[in-house]
């Protein structure tokens, strides 16, 4: 049904207004930023389409969901028809601001002052990766975001970290102390025994240049798991 043919109270432009965005559903939300839908499809029934759409099992590109559109690529969006270059834009770049916006939070106070949106942000960054992505946040004196880098990129089960290269970025930006990341494609956010040895790596070395490794956080699609907080460390 087109939007101009609901009732106002069910249009869904008109009901965020008077109840606010969490009152919408994930396809209505979806529906204000595509605006219309194309010749015989209406723009809900076009975003639901959207959020169902199943990664292959080849490894064809999918979104399974709000969080895999909005992770993914303009290239990825570029095969669903009906997606135009403007609104392939728009929904990109509504995960970027989701991304600077937290990002500028975690530059303007302590890092474990707000560790929920040090975990939002990581899964922001790392979640919806289909390959495992090793990343780290160097951190100032107060334990301030200062920089963030994904350094190295690994299969779906493993990763090569050269402590060398963290240590080289760690000495650029001046930094105090660093946060490890890293995603875990297949679902599970428990540590595996080579991130903990890993882990271990790098707190050793980076410890001769006087840099703590304050937490591990490990990331997948929907949780985030802190190291630290488990013991682990």
């Amino acid at each position: 049904m087109p939007l101009k043919d609901l009732p106002p109270d069910a249009r869904p432009r008109e009901k965020l207004l008077a109840r606010g965005p969490g009152a919408l559903s994930d396809v209505e939300l979806l529906a204000l930023l595509l605006r219309t839908g194309i010749k015989g499809k209406g723009v809900l029934q076009m975003a639901q389409e959207l959020l169902d759409i199943k990664p292959r099992a080849d490894g064809e590109s999918g979104f399974d969901g709000i969080a895999g559109l909005l992770n993914a690529t303009a290239d990825d969006l570029k095969s669903v028809k009906g997606l135009g270059p403007a609104k392939r834009a728009e929904l990109v770049a509504v995960l970027e601001l989701a991304r600077r916006a937290l990002a500028q939070r975690l530059t303007e106070r302590t890092i474990f002052a707000t560790p929920d949106s040090l975990k939002h942000y990581l899964q922001l960054q790392l979640s919806a990766k289909p390959h495992e992505v090793f990343a780290v946040l160097f951190l100032d004196v107060q334990n301030r975001l200062v920089f963030y880098k994904e350094m190295f990129q690994g299969t779906l089960t493993q990763t090569s970290v050269y402590p060398r290269e963290v240590v080289l970025l760690a000495l650029q930006h001046q930094a105090c102390a660093v946060v490890l990341a890293h995603n875990h494609p297949s679902g599970t956010v428990q540590p595996s025994r080579a991130d903990e040895m890993l882990t271990q790596t790098l707190k050793t070395t980076l410890a001769l240049i006087d840099v703590r490794v304050l937490d591990h956080i490990i990331v997948a699609p929907g949780q985030a798991l802190s190291m630290a907080e488990q013991g682990l460390m």
